[in-house]
């Protein structure tokens, strides 16, 4: 057999069904993480470092569970060993989490759990590229971001369900309600159970039938080149340094200390792979960035500008609906409250309008092709957060959510599709491990230099935040057009 066989509807279906489990993982941990933390104690100021070991778990974890699972084989195949076992600890995390008695425990099981969701979502990617026709792929991609939006609608909305259902919202100092508690816990069951469905009902072809496929790419033989990776991580970590002290001298912004140990890390990433063995782990997973197919160094820039865009969404857009179009800024005011829930709604809207729009992608791709479609709907979501500077009506905001939830759903599948179809079928998983790369690292420069922006041009405004990432969005779709098929 040298023609990779279409899949059915079904058979789609039960392969990324997984995928409703893993967001209802992901949808609890943000929705409700730092009402734990702050509930065990944990100050304002306290949270974005909390918070922020969650993206960098899957800076290194994914790498490295995409190099082990392209290596594998057993009785439960090639990635499935792996995205079991984080539904595994993930599930266990969860049902811990709201029970966790002290603050630097939950801050280990937000880690914990961040770290199993990763070990399931890098092969879950992967597996797609695995099993689906190039033809088909677009249509797999877009059904796993329609799972991501329904699970996050539901999983976001599961504590404020269950107190209208008469479930106790209040506890005494120190400890959650019960919302929470039990909410984490049908969390648990949901993910094990949606990731165990995909266990029992994929199968994968063996590693030797991938490759002998007549639309695999052939696999490509990249040995490290250590001298080019001590000039780059000399270099890097030369940055590091003099970051670290122009911060240090300037005192501009603290925040500002995680992009210079970021530039710090990757050029000590780069040395420790040059000066170590050349059949390591480390050194073999660098050759393979260093060798990564040209669609894939185009898409990165696309992914950057896209991440950062929808990392200041994130974080400011409470802060701007509740002072531009509530005109409120005291947290404890009633209005703000108002404001804020309404955030949550608008929120809910985007995953809906993404899980709507996922469906049409299909279509939309075979009628104009992934890279002209992305780019539109990345031109969609950049207009929707722009417009956030001319409605001053907070219900005209659902129809801003319309573009946001069309550019997230492409970001969620387009570029895998897009890349799916020009990497290596052997190095499926470690190249969709180091394209998680190009989601953590936009979204931590977003949180190095957003608030330095708004500081130093903005005058603190949260609602030039939200334009920053409309015309971030309208970048990324500018450099989309500028992809081409490496085929």
């Amino acid at each position: 057999m040298t023609t990779r066989p279409r899949l059915s509807f079904v058979q789609i279906w039960n392969m990324c069904f997984g995928f409703i489990g893993i967001q209802f993982g992901f949808a609890l941990q943000n929705s409700n993480a730092s009402r734990i933390f702050q509930t065990l104690g944990a100050g304002i100021d306290d949270i974005p470092m909390l918070w922020i070991a969650a993206p960098l778990t899957g800076l290194l974890v994914q790498p490295i569970v995409g190099h082990y699972s392209d290596r594998t084989w057993g009785a439960l195949g090639r990635r499935r060993p792996f995205f079991l076992a984080g539904a595994i600890f993930a599930a266990l995390a969860l049902v811990a989490m709201p029970y966790a008695p002290m603050l630097w425990i939950a801050a280990c099981l937000l880690w914990l759990l961040d770290a199993s969701i990763n070990v399931s979502l890098g092969p879950l990617r992967a597996l797609a590229g695995d099993l689906l026709p190039s033809s088909q792929r677009a249509s797999g991609y877009a059904m796993q971001t329609f799972f991501i939006g329904a699970g996050a609608v539901i999983a976001s909305a599961l504590p404020w369900a269950l107190a209208q259902c008469g479930v106790d919202n209040v506890a005494s100092e120190g400890r959650l309600p019960d919302t929470v508690k039990f909410a984490f816990g049908i969390g648990a069951v949901v993910l094990f159970g949606a990731i165990g469905w995909t266990v029992y009902a994929s199968r994968e072809y063996p590693p030797d039938a991938l490759a002998a496929f007549d639309d695999a790419i052939p696999q490509a033989h990249a040995p490290l080149e250590p001298s080019r990776a001590r000039r780059a991580g000399s270099a890097w970590l030369v940055a590091g340094i003099a970051g670290l002290l122009l911060v240090y001298a300037t005192g501009v912004d603290r925040q500002l200390y995680v992009l210079a140990c970021g530039l710090l890390l990757y050029g000590a990433t780069l040395l420790a792979a040059a000066h170590g063995r050349r059949d390591g782990v480390l050194a073999q997973i660098v050759a393979d960035a260093q060798g990564m197919p040209p669609v894939m160094r185009r898409l990165a820039t696309v992914q950057l500008f896209s991440w950062f865009a929808l990392f200041a969404m994130w974080i400011y857009t409470t802060a701007a609906v509740t002072q531009t179009h509530f005109g409120a800024t005291d947290t404890h005011s009633t209005i703000y409250n108002e404001g804020a829930n309404w955030v949550g709604v608008l929120f809910a809207a985007y995953n809906g309008f993404a899980a709507l729009a996922a469906i049409g992608f299909p279509w939309m791709t075979r009628r104009i092709g992934l890279r002209s479609a992305h780019a539109i709907n990345l031109a969609l979501g950049g207009a929707g957060l722009l417009s956030f500077l001319v409605v001053r009506d907070p219900h005209w905001l659902l129809l801003s959510m319309v573009g946001v939830g069309f550019a997230w759903a492409s970001i969620l599948s387009l570029p895998y599709a897009l890349l799916s179809d020009s990497v290596p079928a052997r190095k499926m998983g470690v190249y969709m491990g180091v394209f998680n790369l190009f989601v953590v690292i936009p979204q931590l420069v977003a949180a190095s230099v957003l608030g330095f922006l708004l500081k130093t041009f903005f005058g603190n405004a949260p609602i030039d935040a939200l334009a920053i990432g409309g015309v971030s969005l309208a970048i990324a779709a500018l450099f989309t057009l500028r992809l081409r098929s490496d085929r």
